[in-house]
């Protein structure tokens, strides 16, 4: 149990806030490439609690600014594109991708006042075909080139996630929750097969869980009676690593979260290196209906392990109040995770890079995440019978 100051503290996202200052140190994805075209050069993006509007300028060029314009508070959603920024609708006042204001039209000849205008700015990268941001402080850090990320051997696929109407940590604690999937997802993830008793689901073919802190975050481990070993990482702060797919839950705000589901298929049609490449995008419907509303004036769909998920995590609440829980003996995973995020929050306050921060391009060759290549298999497999089955249910059709 934590106390309630303790649960904000791991929470809130928001500037300022401790958890919010650690995510801000690590590169997040804000949208699919191909989603900004000539036709549609702009997009509005809600991030760690802060609106903003990402667009591309006629130069190619990306940015994402406060969406607010500095002048009059207009939305620069509106703003017309030019080949050195983006001019705002209301009074075309014209910033670059850094946030510089470069011309107030309706300033007098020879004015320099737009030299005195700073428009908040952060850096967008294209990588494994999204864009991502950092918005922490300078200098910037590279982006991980995790093996599943990178790998030049197969195509990639981006299936982006309903959105999470809980807070992003609900997700992240699930992952270090093995216990739940042979209870949770006894009818879903067990290739058909039926449990004795649905109080128990599979749990009692669990001969231990282990969890253990490796240099990008925490590793799972399950060992099985019958010998089998199932481990998989997750990648602090955000992200779960399982087969050949990552989820990254990206906080839109306290009590939202996107999630983007980067797939690489090994052995497909490989459609680049890993960078600027164009990998097919779906978008899959809401888990619940109606889609707009929360527990309990909604009801999710509970036949698909990701919509099982969705509905534990929202369950909690929009911010679970972990004040009121009763931690039990199978949650040590969690415990670990809580007090890695104190500690990095600690280090963070402390002017120190956070776990996994990496700074120095001969770290950043390819990160291996994964101990046995057997599982990687193993887990692939499952993950894309069960993603083939997702995608068939709720992909949104072009």
């Amino acid at each position: 149990m934590l106390s309630s100051e303790e649960n904000e503290r791991l929470t809130r996202v928001g500037p300022g806030t401790p958890a919010g200052e650690l995510l801000r140190r690590y590169w997040h994805p804000v949208a699919v490439v191909k989603e900004l075209t000539d036709e549609t050069p702009t997009r509005f993006v809600r991030i760690l609690g802060e609106d903003l509007m990402l667009f591309k300028d006629k130069s190619g060029r990306a940015g994402l600014l406060a969406d607010r314009c500095s002048h009059r508070g207009a939305s620069l959603l509106y703003g017309r594109v030019e080949e050195r920024g983006i001019a705002c609708a209301y009074h075309g006042w014209v910033y670059d991708t850094e946030g510089n204001c470069l011309e107030c039209p309706a300033e007098p000849p020879g004015s320099k006042f737009h030299l005195t205008v700073k428009h908040r700015a952060y850096p967008v990268r294209k990588f494994i075909g999204l864009y991502w941001t950092y918005m922490g402080p300078p200098p910037l850090p590279l982006i991980p080139r995790y093996d599943v990320w990178v790998k030049d051997d197969g195509r990639r696929q981006i299936v982006v996630y309903p959105r999470l109407d809980a807070n992003w940590f609900q997700a992240m604690e699930n992952s270090v929750d093995p216990a739940h999937l042979q209870i949770l997802h006894q009818d879903t993830a067990s290739a058909g097969r039926k449990p004795s008793s649905s109080t128990r689901g599979f749990i009692d073919e669990i001969a231990s869980q282990e969890f253990y802190e490796v240099s990008y975050g925490i590793m799972k481990k399950r060992t099985y009676k019958n010998g089998r070993l199932d481990e998989h990482p997750l990648i602090f702060p955000n992200i779960l690593r399982q087969g050949d797919a990552t989820q990254i839950r990206v906080p839109i705000d306290d009590t939202q979260t996107q999630i983007f589901f980067v797939h690489f298929i090994p052995g497909e049609k490989p459609n680049g290196r890993g960078g600027e490449e164009d990998p097919e995008v779906l978008h899959l419907k809401p888990f619940k209906d109606p889609p707009d509303r929360l527990h309990p004036f909604t009801r999710f769909t509970m036949d698909i392990v990701i919509a099982q998920d969705h509905m534990v995590w929202e369950t909690q609440g929009p911010i679970a109040d972990r004040s009121q829980e009763r931690l039990a003996a199978s949650d040590r995973g969690i415990v670990m995770l809580r007090e890695m995020m104190k500690r990095e929050i600690e280090k963070v306050q402390s002017g120190l890079d956070p776990i996994g921060v990496l700074r120095e391009p001969d770290q950043n060759v390819m990160i291996d995440t994964k101990l046995t290549e057997s599982l990687v298999e193993m887990e692939s497999r499952q993950q894309r019978q069960h993603l083939e089955r997702v995608i068939q249910e709720f992909a949104i059709k072009p």
